[in-house]
């Protein structure tokens, strides 16, 4: 059998890790819904639980990690509800035990956002206005930037070489070489275009609470255009996306100014994000908790569905972009 990185991060070694930050825990842990990392709920004596994070081996560089772990500390410095990891008294916000890298953070509850309500996305826009005018304040030197070379053309490479089956193979070539052409057609931002964002900005990662958007898991924060952090938001038909659009446009605009030019690169951002997963969870597969998660992944089924939906997001990359109502 095959080992894995995270084989040694065993019960023992997380409540140990957690111990050698100077706290005691209560032995109680509950591993949280996490595939790329590792995270956990872990009970302290005398105190509220705290939640552990243990990064991925070998996936972020350690300046990375802790541009996330800044920029997380800068929004929560502006007031900005976002979950930043703990800082300790030496003021660490990262820490290493036994070759994992980790962090803590404040337990914080929640809800995903009911998104049929336009009041929430004008909160959602005006939270993101405001952690964007801090994330153009400065420009990440590490991260990654969300861009057509790594997450279509490098992933459809390898999805090619490695995942789709050979009676697919011709048809997602195909496919994917137009899809390349037309993205790279449209979307084409410049450096100054590029600000930090939180870079995996769904329901998921906000817990809504008493009207207020706290926003979790920066992992992926990366150099993109503010767009990168508002089209997830959309869902439904035209109309219905171009109502929520302009809610959250409204809501954003009172703290951050907004490029129209942008509006063109919602479906492109959506084709990169596509391929990206498929890829991503393809790179994945050696790890047992992928297998066991995404049950329907690389079934002969599953890619052509894929191809599918690739080919409606072709006919989509054709129509006019959304409009600001």
């Amino acid at each position: 059998m095959n080992s894995h990185p995270y084989d040694p991060l065993t019960p023992d070694t997380v409540i140990d890790a957690v111990e050698s930050t100077g706290r005691l825990s209560d032995a109680r842990l509950l591993a949280l819904n996490s595939y790329e990392n590792r995270v956990y709920q872990v009970g302290i004596e005398d105190g509220q639980p705290l939640i552990a994070k243990f990064y991925r081996p070998e996936r972020w560089s350690l300046a990375q990690i802790e541009e996330e772990h800044s920029f997380s500390l800068e929004l929560q410095d502006a007031d900005i509800s976002v979950v930043a990891p703990m800082v300790d008294d030496k003021g660490c916000s990262l820490h290493e035990y036994q070759g994992f890298l980790f962090a803590l953070f404040v337990r914080r509850g929640g809800y995903p956002p009911e998104l049929d309500n336009l009041e929430n996305l004008l909160v959602l826009g005006r939270t993101l206005g405001r952690i964007h005018s801090v994330g153009k304040a400065s420009r990440f030197e590490h991260r990654q930037r969300i861009c057509v070379q790594r997450m279509l053309a490098d992933n459809r490479e390898f999805l090619l070489q490695e995942f789709i089956p050979a009676e697919l193979r011709p048809a997602y070539e195909t496919l994917t070489a137009d899809l390349l052409k037309a993205v790279l057609d449209t979307y084409t931002p410049a450096a100054e275009d590029e600000i930090r964002v939180h870079g995996d900005c769904h329901v998921g990662n906000i817990l809504w609470r008493d009207d207020v958007a706290h926003f979790v898991d920066l992992d992926d924060c990366a150099m993109a255009p503010a767009m990168q952090d508002l089209w997830m938001f959309l869902n439904g038909e035209r109309h219905d996306r171009e109502i929520q659009l302009s809610e959250l446009i409204e809501g954003y605009s009172e703290f951050c100014d907004f490029d129209p030019r942008q509006l063109r690169w919602v479906e492109p951002l959506r084709t990169l994000r596509l391929i990206n997963y498929a890829a991503w969870v393809a790179r994945r597969w050696e790890d047992p908790a992928f297998p066991r998660s995404f049950t329907w992944f690389n079934t002969e089924r599953y890619w052509a569905e894929h191809i599918l939906e690739l080919r409606e997001q072709l006919a989509t990359l054709q129509e006019e972009p959304l409009r600001l109502l």
